[in-house]
């Protein structure tokens, strides 16, 4: 039995960079896409000395299809991400026949993080700021436009689920 599991939380380095793949003539013709990014995750510790140290280790995080899909709508720079998935070590020669290898994580469920804030995106859709749609399930279209809350809501009882 082995198992192949990563689980991280951490701030995006950059803007995501997506790119699309040609399918075999077998899928219909229909193109992969595939995100990729780094994720900056942090280790804080203070020494005998009482020194706050940090050690930050970076992450490459590669996303395919519907996971890309939203990645690409939602994720930049500075979002902060949950990230579940796995470890892939690829390699690769160079033109001058050097090695080279490189470990991803590959993102099987994700979810942003961060503040609960929406602005209008300018397409009469909501994106949210700094991240906090679930993965894979938010739509602009379906967002509801920020408004004050009702009086009612801070009743002592409440039909929430949870």
């Amino acid at each position: 039995m082995s198992l192949n599991k990563v689980m991280l939380i951490g701030n995006v380095g950059k803007d995501p960079e997506v790119r699309y793949l040609d399918q075999a003539p077998q899928s219909g013709g229909a193109n992969a896409k595939v995100a990729t990014f780094p994720l900056a995750t942090s280790d804080r510790y203070r020494d005998r000395s009482g020194e706050v140290h940090e050690n930050t280790e970076w992450h490459n995080i590669v996303a395919w299809r519907g996971n890309a899909d939203v990645i690409e709508r939602f994720v930049k720079k500075g979002t902060q991400l949950y990230i579940e998935g796995r470890l892939r070590t690829r390699s690769w020669t160079d033109q001058t026949g050097a090695k080279h290898y490189t470990t991803e994580v590959i993102v099987e469920n994700f979810q942003l993080l961060g503040r609960r804030d929406r602005v209008e995106d300018g397409q009469g859709g909501f994106q949210p700021q700094g991240g906090s749609a679930p993965q894979q399930s938010f739509t602009p279209a379906a967002a509801p436009a920020a408004s004050p809350a009702p009086e009612a809501a801070s009743a002592p009882e409440d039909d929430l689920p949870f």
